[in-house]
């Protein structure tokens, strides 16, 4: 038996893996639920785990398997998916009636190691694992990578120390572009890109840190933020 907003939240869960083909973020859930914390959602979540309609796997961004759904539900007939980014939603239960089907494009990607959200660090150039990215978060025709953010320049952008952003390669940027900055050749940043008067500002996105002013030739854009994957 489910309270209302654990209802409500698998409901909302279940809409979103058919839609999107991943889950929703907490904070998506929480927005959805009108609570005033995370910590309603993890309850919630905990909940619906042990009643046996979720599954939870672990150091997996956004992994949720819905196990199966009430009564009711959008019909009693639901082959439980597993959203995993392995190129395609993946079938648990044998032998059940399929539900609609849920396909996920997703891309293998190299995390090229850490990158600096606060005070800039060693460029990066290896690959120190790689991560599965929802192919609807990159832009076609397109070269990208991922870096693991280390610090807390950008939190007011809602990028947080430990998560993982996606980035598409290239050389030029508009002004507000959230961008991966080599400095002078050896550093690596990311921050908010603009043209100030033939300078470059590279802008924090947290009032603890000031804005940095160089010239252009101290400056090589190496991609572009179009996506953030973080773990729970």
């Amino acid at each position: 038996m489910l309270t209302r907003k654990q209802r409500d939240l698998l409901e909302f869960i279940h809409k979103r893996m058919q839609r999107d083909g991943v889950p929703p973020s907490f904070d998506e859930m929480k927005d959805a639920l009108d609570l005033r914390s995370k910590s309603g959602i993890h309850r919630l979540i905990t909940a619906l785990e042990e009643r046996g309609f979720i599954r939870r796997l672990a150091h997996r961004a956004r992994a949720i398997e819905i196990v199966r759904l009430p009564e009711g539900m959008n019909g009693d007939k639901f082959v439980p998916k597993l959203i995993d980014g392995d190129g395609a939603a993946q079938t648990s239960t044998p032998g059940v009636a399929s539900a609609m089907p849920v396909r996920v494009d997703a891309t293998e990607l190299p995390v090229m190691g850490r990158i600096a959200a606060g005070v800039p660090i060693e460029a990066i150039t290896e690959v120190s694992h790689h991560v599965a990215v929802p192919g609807q978060m990159l832009d076609r025709g397109g070269e990208h990578y991922a870096l693991e953010v280390k610090g807390d320049s950008m939190i007011d952008a809602g990028i947080n120390d430990g998560d993982v952003v996606v980035i598409r390669e290239q050389d030029m940027a508009d002004n507000g572009d959230i961008v991966v900055a080599l400095i002078e050749g050896h550093e690596a940043t990311l921050k908010r890109y603009r043209r100030q008067k033939g300078m470059i500002a590279l802008e924090a996105a947290n009032p603890a840190y000031e804005t940095r002013l160089l010239r252009e030739n101290q400056v090589r854009i190496q991609g572009r933020l179009v996506g953030l994957i973080r773990s729970y």
